[in-house]
């Protein structure tokens, strides 16, 4: 499918601002959709004048809000819908802080499996579109140093592959975005290796890519899948006595 319009939820992230940009490059009208949404004045105004599309923003929360309401108050219902919401947060404080723990876990998967939910009953109600939810390879296997936020994200690739169980033969296509390593606000002055490490942008041409051939799962940069696959192939009683 080529979209016309796309709505990004998160759009105040680096990833959402480079979907913005990719999407409207293509001449698809963009939503951007994030908390302190005034913020994305400029962004809009770039998008618009830039490459002529209808652009804007709208308030958005994924932990404080109604799913429902967000969607029936939407001017139309986008082609495609990207949740690039995500929060890292601290591995140690997450082991003392239920509060912290929390707040990754509803970030990660509570909150976009509530508005990813309702977004596929209206895009299955319409019979086409396209939904796109960027999780993790820190959910393809459990690891000490950042498993509070991996389990999260190993539930919301679950989530993400069983709708697009459901969904297949309904004209809704479901991709599920697996970035590793990506230079961003959310992991500045931690030290990536340059060749596990994506750019933004990288990740937005990926994504566009992945929407018009409809594709299922996408790792960002190929090595990862292998990586990853070996991570998963360690035996258990290896497994727990390794540092990763």
């Amino acid at each position: 499918m080529t979209p016309s319009s796309v709505l990004i939820l998160g759009a105040r992230s680096d990833i959402g601002r480079a979907v913005a940009r990719r999407f409207a490059r293509a001449g698809a009208s963009v939503i951007l959709a994030a908390r302190r949404s005034n913020e994305l004045a400029a962004d809009v105004s770039d998008l618009a004048i830039r490459h002529k599309v209808k652009a804007e923003a709208i308030e958005f929360d994924v932990t404080d809000g109604d799913p429902e309401a967000f969607f029936e108050a939407l001017p139309t219902l986008p082609d495609v819908v990207v949740m690039v919401v995500g929060l890292l947060g601290d591995q140690a404080r997450s082991e003392t802080d239920l509060e912290a723990a929390t707040a990754v876990m509803a970030a990660n998967f509570t909150g976009p499996v509530a508005y990813l939910l309702a977004a596929a009953r209206r895009l299955e109600a319409r019979g086409s579109g396209c939904i796109v939810g960027i999780s993790s390879v820190a959910g393809d296997r459990g690891r000490k140093s950042n498993y509070v936020y991996g389990s999260a994200k190993a539930g919301f690739t679950a989530f993400l592959s069983g709708l697009r169980n459901r969904l297949f033969g309904q004209g809704v296509a479901v991709i599920t975005v697996k970035p590793g390593f990506v230079a961003t606000q959310m992991t500045a002055g931690l030290k990536l290796p340059p060749l596990l490490t994506a750019q933004p942008g990288e990740v937005a041409d990926a994504i566009w890519t992945a929407v018009e051939k409809r594709k299922d799962v996408i790792y960002i940069r190929p090595i990862w899948r292998l990586i990853m696959m070996a991570i998963q192939n360690v035996p258990e009683p290896l497994f727990k006595r390794l540092s990763l």
